[in-house]
C-alpha cells in the first residue's frame, strides 16, 4: 500500500492510529514533533518489533518547509497534528493560531501542489453547546474557546481548498475520544488517577455537561473507514458513539468500577468560563456509518463500561501511572 503519513503520532489518538494503521498493512510515516531530548511521545511506548515498521520524521507543523519534506512521497496525509487543551488555549491562543490554523495551511498548501489526500482532524468542540441533539454534521458551528475558534477556522480554511482548488479534503470530527495513553488533562484520566493516588477527594470542574465518550479504537477504526471510502472529498464526518452520559454519571460509574468511596467535589479552578462551557455534545454518527459502512464497537452503556474497564486497567499499571504527574492540575 502507498506511503501515509500521520501528524501528532506522538499524541494519543496519533498513537493509536499509527497502530491501526499497520495492523492493516499501511507503510506508514510519522511526523512527531522535534525536541532536544529526541523523544517521540508515545510511540516511545510500542514494541521494538513495531517501531521498527514507522518511519519517523521529527519536525515542527508551523514549518512550511519541514512539513513539505515530511509529505514527500506520501498518498495521504492523516492530519491530527494541534493544540487541543482547552483552558491552556484561554493564556496563550496565539500558539492554537499558530499551530492549529497556520500549521493546517502547510499541510494544505503541500497538498494542493503535489496531489496529495488529506484528512483533516476537527473535533467536536466546534458545534459548542448544542441547539439540538443528536448534533449533526450540518449543526451551526460556535467557537466557545480559543482553541475550538481556531479549529473551525481550520476546518473551514480545509474545505476552502476543495473548493477553490480540488484539493482531495475530507474532514473527520471525532467526539470526545478516551483510553490509555490519554493526557491527564483530559477528564476520564484525571478521574481514574485520583483514584488510583488515592486523594481524598476526586476534583473535578463542572458536572452537568454532558459527552459523547468515543473508546480509542472505535476513533480509530473511523479514521480508517473514512480514509478506505470513496466519495468523502469535501464532506465532513462525526466519528461519535450516539451514546450521551454526563461528567457526574461517569465519575460514578468509574468510581463504582474501581470500588473507591472517594467523593466527587467542585473545583472552581477546573471551571471554563460560563459562557465558554459545551454544556451538552451527543453525536449523530448516521452519516459515517451509511458513507462509509463504521459503526463503534463500544457503543452505548455497556460498550462505553467495557471501554472504562480497559482505560481503567492501563492506568492501574504502575509503569504507566508512573508517566503521569496526577497529583497537578493538568491544564
Amino acid at each position: 500500500m502507498s506511503k501515509i503519513l500521520v501528524t501528532g503520532a506522538d499524541g494519543f489518538i496519533g498513537s493509536h492510529l499509527v497502530e491501526g494503521l499497520l495492523a492493516k498493512g499501511y507503510d506508514v510515516k510519522a511526523f512527531v514533533q522535534y525536541n532536544s531530548f529526541n523523544s517521540w511521545g508515545w510511540l516511545d511506548n510500542l514494541p521494538k518489533s513495531t517501531l521498527k515498521n514507522i518511519e519517523i520524521f521529527s519536525g515542527d507543523i508551523r514549518d512550511s518547509y519541514g512539513v513539505r519534506r515530511a509529505m514527500t512521497g506520501c498518498k495521504n496525509v492523516l492530519h491530527l497534528a494541534a493544540l487541543i487543551a482547552i483552558p491552556f488555549s484561554y493564556h496563550s491562543p496565539e500558539t492554537y493560531v499558530d499551530t492549529n490554523i497556520k500549521g493546517t495551511l502547510n499541510i494544505l498548501q503541500a497538498a494542493k501542489d503535489m496531489d496529495i489526500e488529506v484528512i483533516h482532524t476537527s473535533t467536536s468542540e466546534v458545534y459548542g453547546s448544542a441547539d439540538y441533539v443528536p448534533i449533526d454534521e450540518n449543526h451551526p458551528l460556535k467557537g466557545q474557546s480559543p482553541y475550538s475558534a481556531t479549529k473551525i477556522a481550520a476546518d473551514q480554511l480545509a474545505l476552502s481548498f476543495y473548493r477553490s482548488f480540488n484539493t482531495p479534503i475530507t474532514i473527520a470530527r471525532p467526539f470526545n475520544t478516551y483510553g490509555p495513553r490519554q493526557s491527564a488533562r483530559a477528564v476520564i484520566p484525571t478521574i481514574i488517577s485520583q483514584i488510583n493516588n488515592k486523594n481524598e477527594s476526586i476534583m473535578l470542574g463542572s458536572l452537568h455537561p454532558t459527552r459523547d465518550f468515543n473508546y480509542v479504537e472505535d476513533t480509530v477504526s473511523g479514521f480508517i473507514s473514512i480514509l478506505e471510502s470513496r466519495n468523502t472529498y469535501g464532506d465532513v464526518f462525526n466519528i461519535g458513539s450516539n451514546f450521551e452520559i454526563s461528567i457526574k454519571e461517569t465519575a460514578e460509574i468509574i468510581v463504582k468500577l474501581m470500588n473507591s468511596n472517594q467523593k466527587i467535589k467542585l473545583d472552581p479552578d477546573r471551571l471554563r468560563p460560563s459562557k465558554s462551557e459545551v454544556d451538552r455534545l451527543f453525536s449523530d454518527n448516521s452519516k459515517i456509518s451509511k458513507v462509509c459502512k463504521w459503526k463503534p464497537s463500544y457503543g452505548g452503556i455497556d460498550g462505553f463500561q467495557k471501554g472504562l474497564k480497559e482505560t481503567i486497567d492501563w492506568f492501574g499499571n504502575s509503569e504507566n501511572l508512573a508517566k503521569y504527574k496526577s497529583h497537578l492540575y493538568n491544564i
